[in-house]
This record gives structure tokens, C-alpha cells and sequence, in this order.
């Protein structure tokens, strides 16, 4: 079926459930076994709410949504297309994405493929609500790019708390915050960990929402001049964090979180 025919909201699909003790499950799972990162993909869906859902519904109404429906673009398969960047310079989104996805060893399509070992496709719905969750998994790592976050745990929780305040999902909150906790606990560091969480939050809110963006466009865009647009600052905190960290002698392996992404 095409995009643009699929219905807003499958008859199947729940919009506001909100389950803190089925998530406080998963969340313990992960923490037993970082390796297993459909957990992270169970927290998120079990804390979705409401919120999340209809900010989904308004974006597919708008112009701009409706044009990326049209368009019917598949994100991944655009993104792993690292041939079609080749005339981009150096000092491109493009560019940088590409260097963060080759020194990383990840891909777009892994992404998606870890996403599916929580969601296979008969408990997946064929609405337009999927597509646009779809998209917020989809631009992740450029999220990683575009804000300046690693991989380390510490980024990809305060990616998180700027993610929260992009799309309201309770589950990408508690991640973060417990994300945090987790980082607290098995190194006893003495950088300000929560605050680093409380500024991503604060990016987040001042930023254009990024998962709305025209991504084959920003992809050309000179990233500085992407950030300025978007209005992503730069999160010094979380850079000050980590400085904390190595002088205390930690390493990155300290502090590393499961080894998949979260949407």
C-alpha cells in the first residue's frame, strides 16, 4: 500500500497506554546484559503516551509532512547511499555523517534491523503513526551528528534528554536519566552527569525539531551552517564531562553503552 493511502492511525494501534512498571522491567534486563538492546526499544514503546503519538498526527498534516509522504523517500537506504554524497565537501553534514558511520561501523539498515528484533513486522502497524515513528528511529545518527554527542554512554544519554524534548516520549527520558545513574554508580565519577542530561534538554527545546528536517537537503548543507539554521548549540557541558572522566583516569570502555542505537 502506498504511503500516502495508509490510514493515520491503525484500528489495532494503542495511543496511550503508559506502563512505568513493565518499562522498570526492561530497563533492569538491560542493565543485566547491555548486549541486549531490545530492551531499550521495549522501554520506549511501554512509556510512548499520548504526547508523542499527536505531535506524529500534526506533522503528517502539515505542508511539510504531506510533501515528505509524497515523496515516499526510504531514510536508510538514501543515508547508506554514501556514493550519492560524493560530490558533497568536506565540511558537509554529508561528510560528516559518512566519517561518523565508517568510524563507527554502523549503518542506517542496522539501525532499522535492530529495531525489528523488538518489532517484527506482525506487530508492526501499516499506518501513517508508523511512518513517523519510523523517521525518528531514522535520523538518529544524524542527530549524533548534528548535535556533536558520541557514542560513549554519557552521549547517547544526553542525546537522549535533547531527543525527549523533540518528540515527548517518557521512555527516551528515562533512559537518559537512568542511563546517567548507571554511569554514576559503576565509575564514581565526579563530573556532573545529570546536568549534562538537563542540557541536552535545554538544546532540544531551542532546536528545531530534527527529525522534520528535508534530510537530503541538510545532507549538502556546510554542518555549521546546518546548526545555525537548526539552531543546535553546542553542548559544552557534556564536553566538560568527558574532560572530567579521562582526568580521572576512566576511559571511554568505562563508560560504554550498549552496542545499538535507540530511535
Amino acid at each position: 500500500m502506498a504511503l500516502i493511502e495508509r490510514p493515520l492511525v491503525h484500528p489495532d494501534r494503542k495511543t496511550s497506554r503508559i506502563r512505568p512498571l513493565k518499562a522498570w522491567r526492561h530497563f533492569r534486563k538491560l542493565v543485566a546484559d547491555k548486549e541486549d538492546t531490545a530492551q531499550v526499544f521495549h522501554i520506549i514503546e511501554s512509556l510512548k503516551g499520548k504526547r508523542s503519538h499527536r505531535q506524529a498526527w500534526d506533522f503528517i498534516a502539515s505542508e511539510e509532512g504531506q510533501r515528505f509522504l509524497a515523496d515516499e523517500t526510504d531514510i536508510p537506504a538514501m543515508l547508506d547511499d554514501h556514493s550519492r554524497w560524493a560530490d558533497c565537501g568536506p565540511e558537509t553534514v554529508a561528510a560528516h555523517y559518512i566519517a561518523f558511520m565508517k568510524r563507527e561501523g554502523l549503518s542506517a539498515a542496522g539501525l532499522v534491523a535492530e529495531s525489528h528484533k523488538f518489532l517484527p513486522p506482525e506487530k508492526r502497524y501499516d499506518d501513517l503513526t508508523e511512518w513517523y515513528f519510523s523517521r525518528l528511529r531514522d535520523t538518529h545518527d544524524l542527530f549524533h551528528v548534528l548535535t556533536g554527542y558520541g557514542r560513549d554512554a554519557l552521549g547517547e544519554a544526553a542525546l537522549l534528554g535533547f531527543s525527549y524534548e523533540q518528540n515527548h516520549n517518557r521512555g527516551i527520558l528515562f533512559i537518559a536519566y537512568a542511563g546517567a545513574r548507571e554511569i554514576k554508580k559503576s565509575t564514581g565519577t565526579a563530573a556532573p552527569l545529570f546536568d549534562a542530561i538537563r542540557e541536552g534538554r535545554e538544546l532540544g527545546r531551542n532546536a528545531a525539531k530534527l527529525a522534520h528536517m528535508d534530510v537530503a537537503s541538510v545532507m549538502r548543507e556546510d554542518i555549521a551552517e546546518a546548526r545555525r539554521r537548526l539552531n543546535v548549540g553546542k553542548p559544552e557541558t557534556y564536553f566538560r564531562c568527558l574532560e572530567i572522566m579521562r582526568s580521572e583516569g576512566l576511559t571511554e570502555e568505562d563508560y560504554m553503552p550498549p552496542q545499538a542505537q535507540a530511535a
